[in-house]
Parts: structure tokens; C-alpha cells; sequence
């Protein structure tokens, strides 16, 4: 009895991380397209990297940061990284990159 409803418990809380993990890359997925539009470069990529569990002031949260690869022209490839924390975007960082001309 007990070890079902342990089992019951722990496969509950694998499937509400991993729906969390969904979750949290589709909105980083969004963000990211949105800011290469912004800037006027082609999105090539993107992949989920490292991961972290957190709680320092705060509730507890998932803490991933994504990696992406965008191109100015077509031809060259820069990588970037955006941090989310939770369901919020933290950061996003894009290397230099040459300004096409119009």
C-alpha cells in the first residue's frame, strides 16, 4: 500500500517536471524567435543545455539555459544563449555580430 502510493507519488512528480521542462523550452523558443526578429537575423537553432534545480528566495523552479545559432547573411553562424529561470526569461546574450546593410 505504501510503496504504491510512493510509486503513484514519484511517477506524479517525474511527468509535472518534465511538463514544466515543455513548458519552459516552448517559451524560450518563442522568446528567442521574437528577439532574432527584432534585430533582423535568421534563427538557425536552438538546443536545451544545462539544467538546475532552485529555491533561493523563491519557489522551488528549474533554472535551463538554451543555446541557439542565428545567422546576419545566410553564410555565417554565431551562437548565442538565453537563461530562463522558472517560466521567466533571465537573460539572453548575442555575441557581436556585423550590421548588414540595407
Amino acid at each position: 500500500m505504501i510503496t504504491d502510493l510512493f510509486w503513484i507519488v514519484a511517477i506524479t512528480a517525474i511527468g509535472a517536471l518534465f511538463w514544466q521542462q515543455r513548458s519552459q523550452t516552448e517559451i524560450a523558443r518563442q522568446h528567442i524567435q521574437r528577439r532574432c526578429q527584432q534585430v533582423d537575423v535568421q534563427l538557425l537553432s536552438i538546443a536545451r543545455g544545462s539544467h538546475s534545480f532552485g529555491w533561493p528566495k523563491g519557489p522551488l523552479n528549474i533554472q535551463t539555459r538554451y543555446y541557439f545559432e542565428f545567422s546576419v547573411n545566410g553564410l555565417d553562424c554565431y551562437q548565442g544563449y538565453a537563461v530562463m529561470k522558472g517560466k521567466r526569461i533571465q537573460e539572453v546574450y548575442m555575441p557581436a555580430y556585423p550590421v548588414q546593410e540595407p
